[in-house]
C-alpha cells in the first residue's frame, strides 16, 4: 500500500519541489495539491490522506490554524521558510518541520521519522537512496559534470550564466530562472534575481549581503525576508 500524501501550499513552486521529491520515493504517491485550507478541508473529506504536507502562512487560515480545527488530523509534516513557529508545530504532535528550501535529503529524512513514528517499518534502518549530487550544464560544445559541492554561487548575465566553482567558472547559454528549481533541490538559495548561492559555502551573511569566504553578494531588496529567514537558522559549519 502507498503512503497518500496530501500537499497545502499557496506557492507553485514549493508545490512542484514536493512533487519531485515525492517521485522519487516509489512508496508514496500524491492523493492532491491545493493552496489553501479551504480546498484542503474538502480534499480531506473526499480522499484518504496518510500524510499532509502543509505550509503555515497561507490566505485567510494559516497552514497552525488549520491544523488546530481538525478532530483527527493526518500525520504532518510542516514546510515552511519560518523557524519561529516550530513550538507551537510541535505542540500540535507533527512528526517533522521542514524548512525552504527543502532538499532531497531533508524530506527523506522527515519521511523516516513519519514511518517510524506510524510503525509503518520495524527496527530496521530506511535506506538512504542514490542522490544526484551533480548538475550538469554544457557549455560551448562540452558538457559539464559538476559536483555540486564545488559550486560556490551562479551568476546571470542576461541569457547565459556563469558558474563559479572552487575550480574555475564556467559560462552556460541558460536563464537564471530556468534552473533555478532544480538547484533549490540539491542546497541552493536565490538571493538575488542575478545570484544564486550554494547554502553550504555560506561563511557568513548580513542583512545586505552573503560571503562565501571573501566573495561579498548582495541581497535583492524583494529577497532580503526570505533570505534571511532561511540563512539565520541554517547551520553554517
Amino acid at each position: 500500500m502507498k503512503i497518500k500524501c496530501l500537499l497545502v501550499d499557496d506557492e507553485p513552486l514549493a508545490i512542484a519541489l514536493l512533487q519531485k521529491h515525492i517521485e522519487q520515493l516509489d512508496f508514496l504517491e500524491i492523493a492532491g495539491t491545493c493552496g489553501n485550507a479551504v480546498k484542503a478541508l474538502e480534499l480531506l473529506n473526499s480522499k484518504e490522506v496518510d500524510l499532509l504536507f502543509l505550509d503555515i502562512k497561507m490566505p485567510k487560515i494559516s497552514g497552525l490554524e488549520f491544523l488546530k480545527m481538525l478532530r483527527n488530523p493526518p500525520k504532518t509534516i510542516i514546510t515552511t521558510a519560518y523557524r519561529e513557529f516550530a513550538p507551537d508545530g510541535y505542540d500540535l504532535d507533527i512528526i517533522d518541520y521542514l524548512l525552504k528550501p527543502i532538499t532531497f535529503e531533508r524530506f527523506f529524512k522527515a519521511v523516516g521519522r513519519y514511518l517510524r513514528n506510524t510503525n509503518k517499518v520495524g527496527q530496521e534502518v530506511l535506506p538512504t537512496p542514490h542522490v544526484e549530487q551533480y548538475l550538469q550544464i554544457k557549455s560551448g560544445n562540452k558538457y559539464f559534470k559538476l559536483n555540486v559541492q564545488d559550486i560556490l554561487y551562479l551568476e546571470s548575465l542576461k541569457d547565459y550564466i556563469k558558474v563559479y566553482t572552487k575550480q574555475k567558472p564556467i559560462i552556460a547559454k541558460y536563464k537564471i530562472g530556468d534552473i533555478e528549481k532544480e538547484l533549490a533541490a540539491k542546497g541552493f538559495l536565490r538571493v538575488h534575481r542575478s545570484f544564486i548561492i550554494n547554502i553550504k559555502n555560506v561563511t557568513a551573511f548580513t542583512a545586505a549581503d552573503v560571503e562565501i569566504g571573501e566573495i561579498e553578494i548582495p541581497i535583492g531588496a524583494s529577497y532580503k525576508e526570505y533570505v534571511f529567514s532561511v540563512l539565520n537558522f541554517k547551520d553554517l559549519g
